[in-house]
């Protein structure tokens, strides 16, 4: 679900939060959030309040590795953009906002540190990234863009940065950075605005390289407050330098059990320092370290090592600590706006935030060190365990015992899309199998079903042990499998095959030594034994190819001395790949077992990287038959022996039913699934949650099949039409089944029997397709009604209009929610945000301060989330306005009809089916409401959040549609979103008035492209021609005339319009609605028909414009070599002149003048010509005619006049050789 499709996610947490072992951590610039960034990856963004109070509201899903930095990536208020990098070189920037991804890439280095430098170039602000980490440079990103400018490299001593500071200078152009590298030498780099500038990737060299003896240095932090000071903190020891030479001030060493990883200044005589356990201490500077006092720099060359200053606070650790596994990460940070806190704030593996406020003031003097008090502590846990109602998982209603609090933790889940069923283990060794749709509307929707126990039906398989690990159903990854094929791993070593539609337990692999991790299915152009295995990986190092035809284990490689990381496959010459933890790859025989190789380095990693390249080795084995059967003979490979086989089989039964398929005619289906279940987790000690996709534009097509293929009396039947191409498809398919039979017999005369033993396979599998079928036709139900039902029930804003809401239950059939919704938004390279149960209580909080009142959640349940941000309102409005448009164009398109209500009051057995509760009790539901009030239901709802929703829900509450992102979406692919998105986009345009809409266009001009128009510069247009002039008078005149017809058209038809509805009997509010929708799309229509012609009288007056100036050029040319054509012509006449000047008569001097002033005239007729076609458009062409005319004359007679010159020539040459004679 990628690429340009409109899908939202919704999320189903549980009551455990995932696991967040903080790795780095940063605060805005205005306290009112922090980020951290944890160990697996993830990033989560907590609100705080003034009174710095902490609420976990979103977790950003995108790393796929640790977090190493976060740093801030624009100075404004209005965009708070942060960046963050991994350790694999993955760096993305996102909107802390709504938690879109604004851009992303991946460079081949890890970065440890980045800081954000803005500069100013004229009246534009521009944001730089410094960054520095395991390579030998500081490299210099673009803010916005992420792409690599320049670099700054060291031309002595170069090496890894350690940490690095930016000195801001207030008196000069030129700002310092500051770094000390890994063996303790200081660099210093000049930034001015020329470099700033760079984007050409030249490197800039450091001015000054300094060894200070810094090793293992761990930050360097530059005085703000006294401009004159560093700090650099390194593992035993702290240093105060001075800014301006870089000499020693103060130096302060560690205990012997501790270890400083970082400190700051607080003021311009404090400094804090923290230790790798997690306590920090308070100094107060000496004076020699302060550039007011009189004694500063008095010790500058004879600072005593081990001098310690006054200790002001400390900050204890707490008494966990020693449990965490890994370190706590601290940092301090300053707000430059009101409030002006001062934060110590604090991270660790248990993924819990701890804040101190540091004061300005110092303490009296005691006699012992006070503690600074903490100001607020929260933990992801603590947070969870807080909500009520208590975040639900996707079967919780199905988990919980009796006598306990908790449910059964889900542990492994998989979701059958053809089906509609969710798969799930859990930690007790059960595995629960239930439809999807009904078990998420029990989670997050109120109806009937919360009165029922056990309900959805349900059916559980019990077979393991202990906790289920990992589920695997084969027949969704390829159709070879069967598809009653249900796989589970365990604790307990097993591996289980299950038949899903009977739940009977068919076969258990009990051939590992260790839990089993992983279940994977092999490529399609393996051999035919290993297409019906699944390859299994433990924990004991093994990996085995277990065979679900054969029912026993066909390969077990456990030799493995590290734990397994990848698996690659290389069929064409049948290898299994396998990558350990310490970079070994071990190369298996798939057909024999045999192990083939074990490498390593640089060898392991061409092996692996070249098991991806499958499909080019594919085709070349099958048009080079006998390299590949030498080869196969070689490597002794009965494998490779039947591959080449069965290539061949396929081949030519390819091209066999290549024709009957070509016939058929059918279209190809939708690829993607309305509803796709996945199952999540942070860490792999979670327990499972589990995020909906709702793609709409799958919804869409779905219905709109559905609709397409209801049965009509009027026309032929549909089921009649189906039963005829059925028919016909097994006619052809008889054929065609027939034609390879014959193919196999004359084959088996050339190839071992052994090797073509398909045809009691097949015979089973048409046996088990029949059983099948039987099986399925109990377990349907409609499933795409269950999913536009649970989706649309979501999205709906409740509680705004009372009278829509009852509307809503009764008429259409949705379900209100009885908590707020987690939603998600999907932004750029499938980068996501999913917003955390607790995300309810800073929206609260936001919007109390907003209207100035104490909410609850009742205030926000099912509108609250239109007032997050304004990414989730644009992909909300979408959404369900297209849906709702789509519904509104369907025969009855309500869900009151669905099978809940129609269930017995008894509660169901745990093996009854949808379809049975529907059949059982249809004839006890009264009749679904008529057509009209349905379609006038869904036109209701889809005005109320187009046009309505800001008006009813209020300013200060709603955060308006993206104006960018409804734009993109002008010419959507389909349909429905295309309109909902042009409706949106208007009538928001509408609503923001004149002032908005300036506002907007300022905004995008920087990013829109430049035209010069020739035809609205006056210094470039051309005379006005009167025709041309009253032809646009023209033109204006029917346009006016044409308005004015349609507003009166307009009228008329409005007033028809009020008679009709008034002959009618409806109501004044329903007109009005009507009226308003009406007037929007004729307005939009007109609207549209007006930018298309002014586009197209644009387009021709751009390409008149094009023509004409294209034609004076070509003219200028042609001018400009006639005349430097002539000016060769006179030069070569001047010098024969000169030659000739003593033998030439009077004659053909005056030959030459007339000559001369025939050019004049000619060039005089010219310019008159040019002004003449200037001057009018219509005589252009009659005058390029005759210049044309004219020209072949003038080039007829130079012709002619050459001519005669070379006759005189000769002549001359004649009578004088005469005379020599």
């Amino acid at each position: 679900m990628s690429g340009n499709n409109l899908v939202l996610p919704i999320v189903l947490w549980g009551r455990t939060a995932p696991t967040h072992c903080i790795s780095s951590l940063l605060v805005l610039d205005d306290c009112s959030a922090v980020i951290t960034g944890c160990h697996d990856g993830q990033i989560c963004l907590w609100d705080m309040t003034p009174d710095l109070q902490m609420c976990p509201r979103a977790m950003l899903f995108g790393h796929t590795s640790s977090i190493t930095c976060l740093a801030k990536a624009s100075a404004c208020a209005d965009k708070q953009y942060i960046v963050s990098a991994s350790e694999n070189g993955e760096m993305c920037l996102w909107d802390v906002n709504d938690g879109r991804c604004i851009e992303f890439t991946k460079l081949a280095c890890a970065h440890t540190d980045i800081q954000f430098y803005q500069f100013t170039i004229g009246t534009q602000k521009e944001g730089r990234l410094l960054c520095n980490g395991h390579y030998p440079e500081i490299l210099v990103l673009d803010a916005t863009s992420l792409e690599v400018l320049y670099s700054l490299v060291s031309k002595i001593s170069p090496d890894w940065i350690s940490a690095m500071s930016i000195i801001r200078s207030h008196r000069t152009q030129e700002d310092t950075v500051v770094a000390v590298s890994v063996t303790g030498i200081l660099k210093v780099w000049i930034i001015t605005a020329e470099v700033s500038r760079m984007q050409d990737l030249d490197p800039v060299f450091e001015e000054e390289s300094k060894p200070i003896h810094c090793q293992s240095c761990q930050s360097v932090s530059f005085c703000n407050f006294t401009q004159n000071s560093l700090l650099v903190v390194c593992s035993k020891y702290w240093r105060v330098l001075d800014a301006a030479d870089y000499s020693l001030l103060c130096s302060v060493p560690s205990e012997a059990d501790q270890s400083w990883t970082g400190g700051d200044f607080i003021s311009a005589d404090k400094v804090i320092i923290w230790t790798e356990d997690g306590c920090s201490y308070i100094y107060k500077l000496p004076p020699s370290c302060l550039s007011a006092s009189e004694h500063f720099r008095s010790d500058v060359g004879k600072t005593k090592e081990g001098a310690v200053p006054p200790l002001i606070y400390k900050i204890a650790e707490q008494p966990d600590k020693q449990l965490l596994i890994c370190p706590p990460v601290t940092r301090f940070f300053f707000s430059r706006r009101e409030p002006f806190h001062k934060l110590l704030i604090q991270g660790d593996s248990g993924g819990r935030l701890s804040m101190w406020s540091v004061p300005d003031r110092s303490p009296a003097p005691q006699t012992s060190t006070p503690e600074l008090p903490i100001s607020s502590s929260l933990s992801l846990q603590e947070s969870f365990d807080r909500l009520l109602p208590v975040s639900s998982g996707i079967i919780d209603q199905l988990s919980v015992l009796p006598g306990k609090e908790q449910p059964i933790k889900v542990t492994a889940s998989v979701y059958i899309p053809a089906q509609g069923r969710l798969v799930c283990g859990r930690e007790d060794g059960s595995i629960i199998l239930v439809p999807a749709t009904q078990t998420a509307i029990v989670q997050l929707l109120q109806g009937e079903h919360m009165l029922r126990r056990g309900w959805p039906p349900h059916r559980t398989l019990r077979g393991h042990r202990n906790k289920v690990t990992c589920v695997l159903y084969p027949y969704q990854v390829s159709p070879r499998y069967d598809q009653r094929a249900l796989v589970s791993g365990g604790v307990d070593f097993s591996v289980i095959v299950w038949d899903i539609f009977t739940g009977e337990m068919k076969h258990i692999f009990c051939v590992h030594g260790g839990e089993i991790t992983q279940l994977l299915v092999p490529p399609e152009n393996c051999s035919t034994r290993v297409q019906h295995c699944v390859c299994s990986v433990a924990s004991d190092h093994s990996v085995g190819l277990l065979s679900l035809k054969e029912r026993k284990c066909i390969m077990l490689a456990s030799r493995h001395l590290f734990p397994i990381q990848v698996i690659k496959w290389r069929p064409a010459d049948d290898y299994l790949v396998v990558g350990c933890s310490d970079g070994s790859v071990y190369v298996w025989q798939m057909d024999t077992g045999a192990l083939d190789r074990c490498v390593m380095g640089l060898t392991a990693v061409e092996i692996l990287s070249a098991c991806d390249e499958l499909a080019p080795a594919t085709v070349d084995a099958l048009s080079h038959s006998a390299v590949n059967l030498k080869q196969a003979m070689t490597r002794r490979s009965l494998a490779a022996l039947k591959n080449m086989a069965q290539h061949k089989l396929q081949t030519l039964a390819t091209n066999l039913l290549a024709a009957d398929n070509a016939d058929k005619g059918n279209l190809p289906k939708y690829s993607h699934n309305a509803l796709v279940v996945s199952a999540m987790k942070t860490n792999l000690s979670d327990p499972d949650m589990h995020v909906l996709f709702f793609d709409v534009e799958a919804v869409i097509i779905q219905l709109l099949t559905e609709e397409a293929q209801r049965p009509n009396p009027t026309l032929v039947s549909p089921e009649s039409l189906h039963k005829s191409q059925a028919g016909a498809d097994k006619g052809g398919s008889f054929l065609a089944n027939k034609i390879f039979k014959q193919v196999k017999e004359t084959m088996k005369e050339t190839i071992k029997e052994h090797l073509l033993d398909d045809d009691e396979e097949e015979e089973e599998e048409q046996r088990r397709r029949e059983e099948k079928s039987k099986s399925l036709s109990l377990l349907e139900y409609n499933l795409t009604m269950d999913t536009a039902k649970l989706f649309m029930s979501c999205l709906h804003a409740w509680g705004l209009n009372q009278q829509l809401d009852i509307i809503c239950l009764e008429r259409l059939g949705m379900l209100r929610p009885h908590c707020p919704i987690s939603f998600g938004l999907i932004s750029r390279g499938g980068h996501m945000s999913l917003m955390l149960p607790t995300f309810k209580e800073s929206l609260l909080r936001k919007l109390s301060v907003a209207t100035g009142r104490k909410l609850t959640l009742s205030d926000i349940v099912g509108k609250g989330t239109y007032g997050l941000s304004r990414a989730v309102t644009t992909q909300h409005l979408l959404s369900v306005i297209s849906l709702a448009n789509t519904l509104m164009g369907m025969t009855n398109a309500t869900f009151v009809g669905e099978h809940m209500k129609k269930a017995p009051a008894r509660p169901p057995r745990p093996g009854g089916t949808p379809e049975s509760l529907r059949r059982s009790s249809s004839g006890s539901q009264s009749s679904p409401p008529p057509q009209a009030h349905i379609k006038q239901g869904w036109s209701q709802l889809a005005a109320m959040h187009c046009v309505m929703l800001p008006d009813l829900l209020g300013l200060d509450k709603y955060r308006p549609p993206l104006l960018e992102m409804l734009a993109r979406r002008w010419q959507d692919r389909c349909l429905e979103v295309r309109e909902a998105a042009q409706a949106l986009l208007l009538a928001e345009l509408r609503r923001v008035g004149v002032s908005g809409r300036k506002d907007t266009i300022d905004m995008w001009a920087p990013y829109l492209p430049q035209y010069v128009d020739t035809v609205s510069s006056r210094k470039y247009c051309p005379p006005v021609d009167r025709r041309v002039t009253g032809q646009r008078e023209d033109e204006g005149g029917r346009e006016e005339r044409g308005r004015r017809g349609e507003r009166e058209d307009e009228g008329g038809r409005e007033e028809r319009g009020e008679r009709r509805e008034r002959g009618r009997g409806r109501t004044r509010g329903e007109r009005g609605e009507e009226r308003e929708r009406t007037r929007g799309g004729r307005e939009e229509k007109r609207g549209e028909e007006r930018r298309e012609r002014r586009e197209e009288r644009g387009r021709e007056r751009r390409e008149r414009t094009r023509g004409e100036r294209e034609e004076r050029e070509e003219r200028e040319r042609g001018r400009g070599e006639r005349k430097d054509e002539r000016e060769r012509e006179r030069t070569e006449r001047e010098g024969e002149r000169e030659e000739r000047g003593e033998r030439r008569g009077e004659g053909e001097r005056e030959d030459e003048r007339r000559e001369r002033g025939r050019e004049e005239r000619e060039g005089r007729e010219e310019r008159e010509r040019t002004r003449g076609e200037e001057g009018g458009e219509e005589r252009g062409g009659e005058e390029r005619e005759r210049r044309e005319e004219r020209g072949r004359e003038r080039e007829e007679r130079r012709e002619g006049e050459e001519r005669g010159r070379e006759r005189r020539e000769r002549t001359r040459g004649e009578s004088g050789g005469q005379s020599l004679d």
